[in-house]
């Protein structure tokens, strides 16, 4: 089980809690400590059978200024989400080859 997490974040904070009372305590990946290779990410949206731009964070003030109205193709997503990883959706619970968006918090619970 692996869990990206960016600690400033209540979602992300409230899922990982929710997670700890069920007695799992994942493997953390602080993403933007240690964001994640083009390969990983690419693993990532497989396992959340998402495009990649569903994996994009458009209310922060980088796509705003720098993405937004931009139609890309999946690999331009992918590379701006590697060179900017504070553009990824947060957090992501990662388990049995499966992965889910914890927005809502709760939704980190269908992976058990």
């Amino acid at each position: 089980m692996e869990f990206y997490h960016n600690p400033r974040c209540g979602k992300s904070r409230t899922s990982l809690a929710l997670l700890r009372e069920k007695g799992i305590e994942p493997n953390i990946r602080e993403y933007l400590k240690v964001p994640p290779s083009k390969e990983e990410l690419l693993q990532v949206i497989q396992k959340l059978g998402v495009a990649p731009l569903v994996l994009i964070r458009q209310g922060e003030t980088l796509f705003k200024e720098n993405y937004k109205g931009k139609n890309l193709s999946d690999d331009q997503w992918v590379n701006a989400m590697i060179e900017h990883p504070i553009l990824i959706e947060r957090p992501i619970f990662i388990h049995n080859k499966k992965a889910v968006i914890g927005r809502p918090p709760e939704k980190v619970l269908e992976l058990l």
